[in-house]
């Protein structure tokens, strides 16, 4: 599937370029790959490396509680962690932890964005043990946990039951 995903786009590039007054240049597979860091649900796509809840929250500390307060509790819209069982109290507390149905969701995301001020700058491991801290606090995993591409998929979340799975796509 990444494959075929990685084609297109660069079947894409090549027809906007043909499109355009001709500045720049058409990716290369390898451009491409790098930029296609999609994680999905399955786990497909993860990286490898791994991460520890104590390395996590090593990093959670330096990089990412100035914005997200201690132990991920930030209010309103930066609140990672808490909220668990709420989502049907009328007053939900919808954090990644509470409301994502995936595991995997919460290292994408993570990999992707963040820090707000300089994303895709953690490493495959810090993202991972930024992942296992989270997820530890509101005991999704165990303190002791090391997460990595064979052991994030498995992870259980809260909500996991709360959507409908369209990964892999539905029989027809």
């Amino acid at each position: 599937m990444f494959m075929f995903r990685s084609t297109l786009l660069l079947c894409l590039a090549g027809a906007l370029q043909a499109q355009t007054p001709g500045l720049g240049r058409a990716l290369t597979p390898d451009e491409v790959r790098k930029l296609d860091i999609t994680v999905a649900p399955n786990g497909a796509g993860l990286p490898a490396g791994s991460g520890s809840v104590a390395a996590g929250a090593a990093v959670f500390t330096q990089k990412c509680q100035g914005c997200h307060g201690a132990q991920g509790s930030g209010k309103p819209q930066d609140q990672l962690t808490g909220g668990v069982g709420s989502l049907a109290s009328g007053k939900a507390v919808k954090t990644p932890v509470s409301y994502w149905p995936s595991a995997t969701t919460l290292f994408d995301y993570i990999r992707r964005a963040m820090p707000y001020t300089a994303p895709q700058s953690l490493t495959n491991d810090e993202v991972y043990a930024v992942t296992a801290y989270l997820l530890s606090i509101d005991g999704v995993v165990p303190k002791d946990a090391v997460l990595d591409a064979k052991t994030l998929p498995a992870v259980k979340m809260p909500n996991k039951d709360g959507f409908v799975r369209w990964w892999p796509a539905p029989p027809r």
